[in-house]
């Protein structure tokens, strides 16, 4: 039986790694969730430490992490190489 946690999380993408422009937002580094279905954008919190720029001029690879960070799901930068590989179904996504 599909629980609502699997739901939330499936729709969320938790384990999931994209690749994402980031923004500025509210004093975060921030991207809109690929999945249209997510109710949440991604507050990038962690792995912070791997961009050489904030916000970084090119898409960087982002997974997805099981927390809340300031209504947002959070996410970690797990590669800030603009031709490292993301799982992301060969869409990058620049919202």
């Amino acid at each position: 039986m599909t629980s609502i946690r699997d739901l939330l999380s499936e729709s969320l993408g938790i384990g999931e790694t994209y690749r994402l422009r980031l923004e500025q937002r509210d004093g975060q580094l921030v991207a809109a969730h690929p999945n249209d279905a997510s109710p949440m954008d991604i507050a990038v919190v962690e792995g912070l430490d791997r961009l050489e720029e904030r916000p970084p001029t090119e898409p960087v690879a982002v997974e997805i992490v099981a927390r809340v960070v300031d209504d947002r799901i959070a996410g970690r930068v797990v590669d800030a190489d603009p031709d490292g590989a993301a799982k992301s179904d060969d869409a990058e996504t620049s919202r």
